[in-house]
């Protein structure tokens, strides 16, 4: 952050070889009061009113590497790779054979057997981790302290990419093979939510965009983001959601408080179907949108997490967009989580922003994995293959889409 100190007038002092007069003197030090009157005008300016600040006080997962947060945030300090071999159903015959597949998943005490048995994946994924943030935030379903809160200004915020696609491809195939009358009445609620498990015509579709990596013979190294043998990403599954509030409420609760968020920002530069720009103007655009807003310099920010997916174009695009934003390389550690976990779609920018809040709560990053021959212009300190203490001041975490979609949020550590 810029800080532009000034005396006093009566404490000013111009350096030169003769004293001005009265009135010469009393002009310059008029000027220079006018000029840092307007550099603190463009500074950037972060909140400092409560009821506007926001924080985090709760978050909640379901990831490859289980449900719980912390265990989440070790795997992935320790470099696991959460990739393998597809077997939910038989993808002997495709191209890309691997993903980020969650296994053994529970949903007992989050869902009633019902409805635990009705639900796409995805809606389940959703809601377990909702409902564990929540309990994070000290606000579980049923407990007083969640009684409390006013509902009418409070709200859910999913993030989507696609919709429910095993009750929809289910849908589909039924309305074929015996017509309407055999579709399940809840195609339509069960298929609107985000894409999030891993089945045939998701796999089969990103094939088909020829995005994806084909690394059969070594799944675990698939994945690998700046490195110049990468050939595609890597298809994950799961879901993360973070309880925000804003600090005056968060205060009067007695909340826990995990860190704050400066701000967001989103845009869509609709350049092309599926590649994105190669100067990386709409993400920079994205980022500097909102570093103003946050009221964050670009010198304040030492950490991004990147999306950094492990395409051919993608990687350098997003590089391309980080340099045009942050002059000075070296003052900045960046690291990719879908290295290990995959490319989660809609459901990757929940579940990075978690990973972002625990290298500040933490002061360690997790190393971003596979980088045997990184890409020579990234130049930035990518966490190669090993984790790194490091005290974050400021972090973005980016998240892009086919279309064009940019968003970029920004963390930061609390302190009153």
């Amino acid at each position: 952050m810029l800080v532009l100190c000034l005396p006093s007038m009566d404490g000013l002092r111009l350096h030169s070889s003769s004293p001005l007069p009265d009135h010469r003197r009393l002009r310059a030090g008029v000027s220079r009061r006018i000029l840092a009157v307007r550099a603190s005008a463009s500074a950037p300016r972060r909140e400092t009113d409560p009821k506007n600040r926001v924080v985090v006080t709760g978050m909640g997962l379901v990831s490859v590497f289980g449900n719980d947060v912390e265990t989440y945030y070790e795997k992935l300090l320790q470099g696991e790779s959460g990739i393998g071999l597809i077997d939910r159903f038989d993808a002997s015959k495709l191209p890309t054979r691997f993903a980020g597949q969650i296994r053994g998943f529970s949903s007992e005490g989050y869902i009633d057997g019902k409805n635990d048995r009705r639900m796409d994946d995805c809606l389940r994924y959703c809601l377990v981790s909702g409902k564990k943030a929540l309990e994070n935030a000290g606000l579980g379903v049923g407990s007083e302290a969640l009684s409390k809160i006013d509902k009418a200004r409070a709200g859910v915020l999913v993030g989507t990419g696609m919709g429910g696609l095993s009750v929809f491809s289910d849908g589909v195939q039924a309305l074929i093979e015996k017509g309407h009358r055999k579709i399940t009445p809840f195609f339509i609620p069960y298929s609107i939510t985000n894409m999030a498990a891993i089945i045939p015509s998701g796999v089969g579709g990103f094939i088909a965009c020829r995005a994806l990596s084909q690394r059969n013979d070594d799944p675990k190294t698939a994945s690998r983001p700046w490195d110049k043998d990468r050939d595609g990403f890597v298809m994950g599954e799961g879901a993360g959601v973070l309880v925000l509030e804003s600090l005056e409420h968060a205060m009067k609760r007695d909340a826990s408080i995990i860190a704050e968020y400066l701000g967001g920002a989103v845009n869509c530069d609709a350049y092309h179907m599926t590649d994105p720009r190669a100067d990386g103007l709409g993400v920079s655009s994205c980022i500097q949108k909102c570093l103003e807003g946050a009221g964050v310099a670009p010198e304040e920010v030492n950490y991004i997490n990147a999306h950094a997916t492990s395409t051919i174009v993608g990687d350098l695009a997003e590089v391309n967009a980080i340099k045009q934003v942050f002059k000075d390389p070296s003052g900045i550690k960046m690291n990719a989580t879908k290295s290990m976990i995959g490319h989660c779609l809609g459901a990757a920018g929940g579940l990075e922003a978690i990973a972002t809040v625990k290298a500040i709560t933490t002061g360690w990053l997790h190393p971003s994995i596979n980088q045997f021959n990184p890409e020579p212009s990234v130049e930035f300190d990518i966490v190669a293959n090993e984790k790194q203490q490091h005290e974050v001041n400021v972090a973005i975490s980016n998240s892009f889409g086919f279309g064009g979609h940019n968003s970029v949020v920004v963390f930061a550590p609390f302190s009153a």
